[in-house]
């Protein structure tokens, strides 16, 4: 596994799941910091605050999440999992103070 290919694939994932959000009023900085949408362990988002917004944001977020990590899976040669998981601790790296995560025994928590 070359762990400096996948942290630097990572770091476009990041900037791309922060910058790249779809045309919706609720954007998914705003989302994460009003504790509508948290960080999964798995590298996807939840919606925490359900709505039909938050909702096809969550979702969109995550097919685009699911494209690149695949992506990422065929180049190096792990799996989806693998790359979800590290994904993750770039992303909570990476989000503000207050943001709700999910932490590794499955409990939410706020950075």
């Amino acid at each position: 596994m070359n762990l400096s290919k996948i942290m630097r694939s990572f770091a476009i994932i990041t900037s791309i799941a922060i910058f790249s959000a779809p045309a919706f009023a609720l954007d998914l900085q705003s989302a994460r910091s009003s504790g509508i949408l948290g960080e999964k362990n798995d590298g996807y988002v939840a919606v925490l605050k359900p709505s039909a917004e938050a909702n096809a944001l969550a979702a969109s977020v995550n097919a685009g999440r699911k494209a690149e990590y695949a992506r990422i899976s065929k180049e190096n040669g792990q799996s989806l999992d693998v790359v979800g998981k590290v994904a993750a601790e770039a992303i909570l790296n990476k989000i503000s103070a207050g943001a709700a995560y999910q932490g590794a025994d499955g409990s939410w928590k706020k950075k």
